[in-house]
C-alpha cells in the first residue's frame, strides 16, 4: 500500500470533443434565446394576421383583435402546460415524431414526420418573408426586391450552415434580449402615450366587404395561430439544457409562454386603442414602434433588430430539419445519403434540401407572407396534436400516480389543438392549406414507399442473418486496359500483380502496325505478364474490353477490371485528360458483376 497517495481510478480519460461537458449545456436563459426565437418572433407576424382578415369587415372590426389574441393567449397556455408534461415524459427530447413512434404506431410517426418536414421549410420561408417585410418597412426602396433580400438570406442561411457554424445560445442572447426589450417597449411606451408619436406608411381605404360574422372571427383566429409556432421546440431539445435538464426545460417554457403571451396581448391592446390599420409598404408591427418609439433612429433600429431575430429564427430549421432527415435515414424511411455528416457534424444533405425547398416555396409565393400563413400553421398543431394524444396513451398505459389528473391536462390540449387544427383546415382550405393537405399524405407515402423497399433489399441480402460459406473458385484475373508501354502501364501492372493471381494486360487498336508496335515494345519489356491484343476496326475503344471482360467473367472466376486514371496537380488541368477510363468503368459497372477499380496516377505538372 502507498501511503500519502489519493486512490485513483486506473481507467484512461478519453478527452471530451467541442460540445460535450456540462460547461456546454445550456441554463434556463440561454435555452430561452437558443429555442425560442421561432415562437417569440411570431409577433411580427401574427397579429398582423388577424388584422388583415378582420379588415374586410372595415376598420370597425379591428376591435375583434383582442378577443381573438385572448383565445389564442389561452391556446398558448394550454400547450405551454401540456408540453412541460412532454418534457417530464420524454427527457431524451420529446419530439412530435419521437412521441408518435413510440405511442402511437408507424401511421402516426409517418404523419409526424410529414407534418414536421412542412413545418419547418414553411419557418423557414415565413420567418424570412416576414423579416423582408420589417427590413421594407425601415428602407421602403426594397420593396421591389422583397424575393431578392429572402433568396439572398436564405443563401447565407445555407451557407453558413455548411460550413458547419452552429448558434451558440451565448451569442444568441444578445439579440433575443434587445428583441424582447424593444417589443415590450413598444407595449410599455404605447400605452403610456396618449396618442402615436408619428405615423408611417401610406394610408389604404378599406370599405366594409364582409359583416363580422362567426366564420370571419374563425378565419382570424385561425391565421393568429401562426403565432403559436414553435412552442414545441424546447421539448424537443431537452438534452441541451444543464441538469436538472427537465426542471430547466420546463422553467424555460414556462418563460416562453409568459413572454409570448405579454407580447401578444400588449400589441393587441394597442392595435385596438390606436384602430391600427393595415398601411402600404409598413408592417403593422412598425406602425406600433412609430407610434411608439417616433420615426427616428429607435424606429429604424427596432425593424432592423426584428429582421435580425426574423433571419435567426429561419435559422432553427436548418438545425431541425437535417436532423429529423437523419433520424427519418436511420429508420430507412429516407435515403441513407441524409444521414451522412461531413467531417465537421453537419448533415449537408439535409441542409440543401431544405434551402432548396424553401427557395422553391418563396419563388412560388412571390415572398408574400400572408400567403404563406395559409399553409402555416396546419403542420405545427398536427405535430402538437400528436404529441398530446401521444401522451395520453403513454398515462393509460403506465398508469403512475396521479395519472388521470396528467392525462386531463394533456387530452384537454389534444382537444384544443384537434379544434383549432380543423379550423385552420376549413378555413383556410381554399386559401391555400389544401396544398398541406395533399402534401402531406403524399409525402407520408413517399416514406412508406422507401421504408418498404429498403425493407426488401435487407430481404435479398440477407441483412440480420448468417450467409452460407464464401465459394471457393480457382485463382482470380485482374485485367488492365492500357494503350501503351510506359510509367503508367509499368504503375498499373505493379498494382495488379498484387492484387490478383493472374493479371491480363488487354490493349485496343485498329491499326494493326500499331497493334504490332505495341507487341513488340510489350516483348522488349518482358513485365512477366500476358497482353492480348483486340483489334477494333470501327474504332470503338469500350466495347471490345467489355465484350472481353464478359467472355473471361463466364466461367464463374473471380474477375477484377484495374483502370489506371491520370490525374493533373491543378484540377484547371483535368478538362485536359482523357475520361476513357471513367467511361469505360461506367459502362462495366452497368453490364457486369465484375470488381472495377479506378487507380490513379497522380501528375507533378
Amino acid at each position: 500500500m502507498a501511503y500519502g497517495l489519493a486512490h485513483r481510478e486506473l481507467r484512461p480519460r478519453v478527452p471530451l470533443r467541442p460540445g460535450e461537458g456540462e460547461k456546454h449545456h445550456l441554463t434556463s436563459l440561454e435555452g430561452l434565446a437558443a429555442l425560442s426565437l421561432d415562437a417569440l418572433s411570431s409577433v411580427a407576424y401574427g397579429p398582423e394576421a388577424i388584422v388583415l382578415v378582420l379588415v374586410v369587415a372595415g376598420t370597425g372590426a379591428l376591435t375583434a383583435t383582442l378577443p381573438i389574441t385572448l383565445a389564442i393567449v389561452f391556446l398558448l397556455a394550454a400547450l405551454v402546460v401540456s408540453y412541460t408534461q412532454v418534457i417530464a415524459v420524454h427527457p431524451d427530447g420529446g419530439g412530435a415524431y419521437a412521441v408518435a413512434k413510440k405511442d402511437l404506431g408507424p401511421t402516426a410517426s409517418l404523419l409526424a414526420a410529414a407534418s414536421l418536414v412542412v413545418d419547418y421549410v414553411l419557418t423557414v420561408a415565413v420567418s424570412l418573408t416576414a423579416g423582408a417585410d420589417a427590413l421594407v418597412s425601415a428602407f421602403p426602396s426594397l420593396a421591389g426586391d422583397k424575393l431578392w433580400v429572402c433568396l439572398i438570406g436564405l443563401a447565407l442561411l445555407a451557407a453558413v450552415n455548411l460550413r458547419g457554424i452552429t448558434d451558440s445560445a451565448r451569442v444568441l442572447m444578445l439579440p433575443t434580449a434587445l428583441f424582447i426589450v424593444a417589443i415590450l417597449g413598444i407595449v410599455v411606451l404605447g400605452l403610456l402615450r396618449g396618442h402615436p408619436a408619428a405615423v408611417v406608411g401610406t394610408a389604404e381605404s378599406f370599405p366594409a366587404r364582409e359583416s363580422l360574422g362567426l366564420l370571419l372571427i374563425l378565419k382570424a383566429f385561425s391565421s393568429g395561430c401562426s403565432a403559436l409556432t414553435g412552442v414545441e421546440a424546447i421539448a424537443n431539445a431537452v438534452p441541451t439544457f444543464r441538469t436538472p435538464r427537465v426542471k430547466r426545460a420546463q422553467h424555460t417554457e414556462l418563460m416562453l409562454g409568459a413572454l409570448l403571451g405579454l407580447m401578444l396581448i400588449g400589441i393587441a391592446v394597442l392595435i385596438r386603442r390606436d384602430h391600427v390599420a393595415p398601411r402600404g409598404n409598413v408592417t403593422v408591427l412598425a406602425q406600433l414602434t412609430a407610434g411608439a418609439y417616433g420615426d427616428g433612429w429607435a424606429y429604424y433600429a427596432t425593424n432592423i433588430i426584428v429582421t435580425l431575430v426574423l433571419l435567426l429564427a429561419a435559422n432553427t430549421s436548418f438545425g431541425g430539419l437535417p436532423v429529423l432527415m437523419s433520424l427519418l435515414a436511420r429508420d430507412h424511411r429516407l435515403p441513407h445519403l441524409f444521414g451522412l455528416r461531413a467531417e465537421r457534424p453537419v448533415y449537408r444533405y439535409g441542409v440543401l434540401a431544405l434551402a432548396l425547398l424553401a427557395a422553391l416555396l418563396l419563388i412560388a409565393t412571390g415572398a408574400d407572407t400572408h400567403r404563406l400563413i395559409p399553409l402555416f400553421a396546419i403542420g405545427v398543431f398536427i405535430g402538437f396534436t400528436l404529441s398530446q394524444v401521444g401522451l395520453v396513451r403513454h398515462w393509460a398505459t403506465q398508469r403512475p400516480d396521479g395519472w388521470v389528473h396528467r392525462a386531463l391536462i394533456n387530452g384537454t390540449g389534444a382537444v384544443l389543438t384537434t379544434l383549432a387544427g380543423l379550423i385552420l383546415l376549413t378555413t383556410k382550405f381554399l386559401e391555400g392549406a389544401w396544398v398541406v393537405v395533399v402534401a402531406v399524405p403524399l409525402m407520408m407515402l413517399m416514406f412508406a414507399r422507401i421504408e418498404c423497399y429498403y425493407r426488401a433489399v435487407g430481404e435479398e441480402l440477407g441483412l440480420g442473418r448468417i450467409p452460407e460459406p464464401p465459394d471457393r473458385r480457382a485463382g482470380s484475373l485482374v485485367i488492365v486496359p492500357l494503350g501503351e508501354v510506359s510509367k503508367l502501364a509499368r504503375h498499373a501492372i505493379t498494382a495488379a500483380l498484387a492484387l490478383g493471381d493472374e493479371v491480363v494486360a488487354v490493349a485496343v487498336h485498329a491499326d494493326p502496325a500499331k497493334a504490332r508496335a505495341l507487341e513488340e515494345d510489350w516483348d522488349r519489356w518482358n513485365p512477366g505478364v500476358r497482353l492480348v491484343v483486340i483489334d477494333s476496326p470501327h474504332r470503338s475503344l469500350v466495347q471490345p474490353i467489355v465484350d472481353y471482360v464478359q467472355r473471361v467473367a463466364r466461367d464463374g472466376r473471380q474477375v477484377a477490371v484495374l483502370i489506371p486514371e491520370v490525374e493533373p496537380r491543378h484540377r484547371r488541368y483535368e478538362i485536359l485528360q482523357n475520361q476513357r477510363g471513367l467511361l469505360l468503368a461506367t459502362v462495366l459497372r452497368a453490364r457486369t458483376d465484375v470488381v472495377v477499380c479506378m487507380l490513379p496516377y497522380r501528375l507533378h505538372v
